[in-house]
């Protein structure tokens, strides 16, 4: 009787060395480690609004701080310089110091959720 041919088997010992992803695949991450102009793009605009929230912050911080030496100047008592600064100035630059990270974590977490592999 003839013997029926054996299937050939084939091992496998690591995963392939060269998977390209399917047409129309489109990674952002990519584009950004290679440099492309869409890469460069991505990176431009994520450091665009750090920027926008730096000014705003720079800002919001001339307006606090500027008007100060004419409020001085127009106080007789040197107690009420310490009580503007500790209480008048103080909790909003807290405020304003914890708002800017606030918006940098989410600037930046929102930038990496539009790279990330889906």
């Amino acid at each position: 009787m003839p013997q029926e041919p054996t299937e050939r088997r084939v091992v496998v010992t690591g995963p392939p060395r060269r998977a390209r992803p399917a047409s129309g695949y489109y990674r952002p991450r990519t584009e950004i480690d290679e440099q492309t102009t869409l890469g460069h793009t991505y990176v431009r605009s994520l450091m665009r609004i750090q920027l926008r929230t730096g000014l705003t912050v720079f800002a919001v911080l001339a307006l606090l701080v500027g008007p100060l030496p004419l409020v001085f100047a127009a106080a007789p008592d040197g107690r009420l310089e310490w009580a503007i600064l500790g209480f008048g100035l103080y909790p909003p630059l807290v405020l304003l110091a914890r708002w800017y990270v606030r918006r940098a974590e989410r600037n930046e977490r929102d930038f990496v959720r539009l790279v990330e592999d889906r």
